[in-house]
């Protein structure tokens, strides 16, 4: 009997310890966690980013984007291993996403790189003294609303065309249109889905309010949050810059688009040998704004062998025209995860563009 016993018992402990074994492994890499990781992305060259129809000389220097990297998909491994590194940041969901699907997120932060990439145009534009016009570029939606007849046919990201006869080149157009309509009737909408057209047949429901913010009674609409599109086109055509950023989102590369565009309208290289990063959101007046995850941005250059970092000035009351913006000390985190990394790189708090250029002006000629 024990002969026998023996063997089943060994048996059912390695079923056993191979049970919990996996779902140990389960529990370490396949249960979702409410939260994002957030580490050092890249410090990338502009340049390649920002075409005009002139070519221009090669500079000696060059200007670089930073980002930051953010894990959306955590689980109990990438949370331990992220406890661990110095260079990583948890942020619960919730505090992220504020109320917006993560697709509704992704949308949101690309429309802000288009306004930032329209902001940084008209800072240099009116830097370099070349004047410009402001078009309607479109009206993009950023999102629909659950329920709503638009919630089954647009996307994020979509162009809206046209509602029946009439173009729809603001927001302003979408509303009026939309306005003079009650729920029930139908509307044949055109839009755009990354250059494809598109049309659909809607019928028009109910919203609770006015998602333009003017009007909180009841109307008719399809369910959507518009935003208007922004073309920045320099009288001289020449002069014409045009900015491709790929996947990057969000407002923080302003600053940086800002210089190249300059570097390369100028006749100077700007940028004088020098590998140059930094951050900071912009207003088409030229005001730099704070941003966040500046540590991480400092590593990212650091680990590219940047000498200069721009980075916005502590600002303990942000400008009006930042937006509604906490009191931040972006320059005094950058310093001191600078310092802590033992880097040689120079850390250099701005307020306005001119603050930047001021600096670059006054750089000597990097040594080769």
């Amino acid at each position: 009997m024990s002969i026998t016993k023996r063997p089943q018992r060994t048996a059912m402990r390695f079923f056993a310890s191979f049970a919990g074994t996996l779902a140990v492994m389960y529990l370490l890499l396949f249960v979702n966690l409410p939260f994002y990781i957030y580490k050092p992305g890249t410090a990338e060259n502009i340049r390649p980013m920002i075409s005009l129809p002139v070519e221009t000389p090669e500079d000696q220097g060059v200007f670089m984007l930073t980002t930051v990297s953010m894990l959306t998909r955590s689980n109990l491994l990438s949370m331990i291993i992220a406890l661990a590194d110095p260079h990583a940041e948890i942020r619960r969901k919730q505090d992220v996403l504020r109320g917006k699907s993560e697709e509704e997120y992704s949308q949101t932060q690309e429309y802000v790189m288009l306004g930032s990439q329209s902001n940084a145009l008209q800072a240099a534009y009116t830097y370099a003294g070349i004047p410009f016009v402001i078009d309607q570029d479109g009206v993009m939606v950023l999102e629909t609303v659950k329920g709503m007849p638009s919630e089954a046919v647009l996307k994020g990201g979509d162009y809206i065309v046209k509602v029946d006869d009439k173009d729809i080149h603001t927001s302003k157009d979408l509303y009026e249109v939309l306005g003079a309509k009650k729920a029930g009737d139908t509307v044949e909408l055109s839009y755009q889905r990354k250059g494809v057209a598109g049309k659909v047949e809607l019928t028009l429901g109910t919203l609770a309010s006015d998602s333009s913010g003017t009007d909180a009674a009841p109307r008719a609409g399809i369910g959507v949050r518009p935003a208007d599109v922004l073309k920045v086109k320099a009288e001289d055509e020449s002069k014409q810059v045009t900015i491709k950023a790929g996947e990057i989102g969000g407002p923080s590369a302003g600053l940086m688009f800002t210089l190249e565009i300059i570097n390369r309208l100028e006749a100077d290289d700007i940028a004088k040998g020098y590998r140059i990063a930094g951050t900071g959101s912009i207003t088409p007046e030229g005001a730099v704004c704070p941003i966040g995850g500046v540590q991480h941005k400092i590593v990212a250059a650091h680990k590219e062998k940047a000498d200069i970092f721009f980075v916005p000035a502590d600002m303990p009351q942000p400008p009006a025209a930042c937006g509604p913006i906490a009191p931040t000390a972006n320059a005094t985190d950058a310093a001191a995860e600078a310092k802590g990394l033992g880097t040689t790189m120079k850390i250099i708090p701005v307020a306005t563009v001119d603050d930047a250029m001021n600096y670059l002006h006054a750089l000597p000629p990097k040594a080769s």
